[in-house]
């Protein structure tokens, strides 16, 4: 990955983290890594647990960014989620799973898409 498309993706996770704040959530992590992979942001508000993809772009040309989100990339986003619950004793009655497409700077957050 170019140092552009890793500025370009922290700059959208920080647009997306200062939403979910304004929103009145907790950022509990941001960049997770594990030897399975990353979880872009979690987020905690009263007892539900947010798991955040952020797909950042400029442009749409090769699609909205919420469309990167595969289901290849759904199912190992669960897996994580499962790792970091047992991991950091994070727990909540509700786990939700967003998507959150940043595109030329717009923030467009999908709550409990898989």
């Amino acid at each position: 990955m170019t140092v552009a498309r890793q500025k370009l993706g922290a700059h959208g996770e920080r647009l997306a983290a200062r939403r979910y704040e304004a929103d009145g959530y907790e950022v509990v992590a941001r960049n997770w890594r594990c030897g399975d992979g990353e979880l872009d942001l979690v987020l905690r508000r009263d007892d539900v647990l947010v798991f955040a993809e952020v797909k950042t772009r400029t442009s749409d040309r090769f699609g909205h960014p919420a469309e990167a989100v595969t289901y290849a990339k759904q199912r190992r986003i669960r897996g994580l989620a499962q790792r970091f619950c047992a991991e950091t004793g994070n727990r909540a009655r509700v786990l939700r799973f967003d998507v959150v497409s940043v595109l030329r700077g717009q923030v467009e957050r999908y709550e409990g898409c898989f």
